[in-house]
């Protein structure tokens, strides 16, 4: 049921041509050359090292991998990592 619900909300992300973060609790990712990440609609860090950070997206999970990360700034709805990122992976 919840897969007909997401392509309700995928078209008509379409039809009125508007991004799909907004219709849906789908987070919104974005990379700033490969130094900084800021995340909106994030639930919560899953695993933190200088190396790798899992982040519970909701739906789906990122892992981020590089070197020397850490957490600039957290609120309930964003957060920035910075530090040498190698590698984004997203996991449902």
């Amino acid at each position: 049921m919840d897969w007909k619900i997401e392509e309700l909300q995928r078209r008509a992300a379409d039809v009125f041509d508007l991004p799909a973060d907004v219709i849906s609790s789908l987070p919104h990712i974005e990379l700033i050359g490969d130094c900084q990440l800021l995340m909106n609609s994030h639930q919560g860090i899953l695993s933190y090292s200088t190396t790798s950070i899992d982040i519970n997206g909701g739906k789906l999970i990122l892992r981020i991998r590089g070197e020397g990360l850490e957490l600039m700034s957290m609120t309930g709805c964003e957060l920035r990592v910075r530090g040498k990122i190698t590698g984004l992976e997203l996991m449902r």
